[in-house]
C-alpha cells in the first residue's frame, strides 16, 4: 500500500496573468477554502503555449502577480518559470514540483483550473499525466457543474474515471482524482481589461490597486 500523503493539499495555479485580476484571486481563495488546501502557488507562464503571445514580459506579469498576492500568507509566488528560458508545459511544471528539492513526492498537489480549460484539457501537452502528479479541481459557476457531456470522448472517459464529489478525496492520495468546486462569478477577463487600458477607460475594480498603479507606472497595455 502507498504511503498516505503528507500535511495538507497544496493547490497549484499557473496561468499567463496577463494581467492578475480579481477573478484569478476569488477563485484561488475559493478553492482554499472549498477544498481545504493549506494554501495556493501561483506559478506565472514564462513562455505560455496555447494563447498569443503575452503583451507585457514574463518579468512584468510575474511582478504583479506578486503585488496582488502579497497580502495573502496563503499564497506563495514560484518564479521558476518565468527563470526558465523554455516553453512552459503544465506537465514539465508537475514533474519539477515533484523532484526531491521541491515538494517530493509525497505531497498531495492540487491543479487548479476553471472549467473552460478543464474542457480543453486534452489539448495539453501529455495531459493524460497530468493526473499520475497531481489531482485536478475545476472551479465552476453555481449550479452548472461540469457536463460530461460537453467534453471530448476521451477527456469525459478520464473525469467518469476519476471524478470525485468528496473534495476530502484530495486528502487520500498524492495525485490521480478530479473534484470540481462552485466559485462566485465574477465576469471579468485579463482580455477585457487590456482593452479598457488600450481604449484609455478605468479598470478600477476589476484587478488591485497596487496592479493597477504598476501597469501605469510601466506604461503597460498603452493606448491605442
Amino acid at each position: 500500500m502507498p504511503e498516505p500523503p503528507v500535511g495538507k493539499p497544496l493547490g497549484v495555479f499557473g496561468g499567463t496573468f496577463d494581467p492578475v485580476h480579481f477573478g484569478h484571486l476569488r477563485l484561488a481563495e475559493e478553492a482554499t477554502f472549498s477544498l481545504d488546501l493549506a494554501g495556493v502557488r501561483w506559478i506565472p507562464a514564462g513562455q505560455p503555449l496555447l494563447r498569443q503571445a503575452p503583451q507585457v514580459s514574463a518579468r512584468q506579469r510575474l511582478a504583479m502577480v506578486r503585488l496582488a498576492t502579497a497580502e495573502n500568507p496563503a499564497f506563495e509566488v514560484d518564479h521558476t518559470e518565468v527563470d526558465n528560458a523554455r516553453a512552459s508545459y503544465t506537465v514539465l511544471t508537475l514533474e519539477r514540483l515533484r523532484q526531491p528539492d521541491q515538494l517530493g513526492q509525497q505531497r498531495s498537489l492540487v491543479l487548479l483550473l476553471g472549467a473552460d480549460a478543464f474542457t480543453g484539457l486534452a489539448s495539453w501537452h501529455r495531459w493524460q499525466s497530468l493526473l499520475d502528479l497531481a489531482h485536478i479541481a475545476v472551479a465552476h459557476r453555481p449550479g452548472f457543474p461540469v457536463d460530461p457531456g460537453q467534453l471530448p470522448a476521451a477527456l469525459a472517459s478520464c473525469y467518469a474515471e476519476r471524478h470525485s464529489s468528496d473534495p476530502a478525496a484530495l486528502g487520500q492520495s498524492t495525485a490521480g482524482r478530479i473534484v470540481s468546486f462552485a466559485m462566485t462569478q465574477l465576469a471579468i477577463s485579463a482580455t477585457q481589461i487590456r482593452e479598457l487600458l488600450a481604449s484609455g477607460c478605468s479598470p478600477r475594480y476589476l484587478l488591485p490597486d497596487e496592479v493597477i498603479a504598476y501597469i501605469r507606472d510601466h506604461h503597460l497595455y498603452p493606448e491605442h
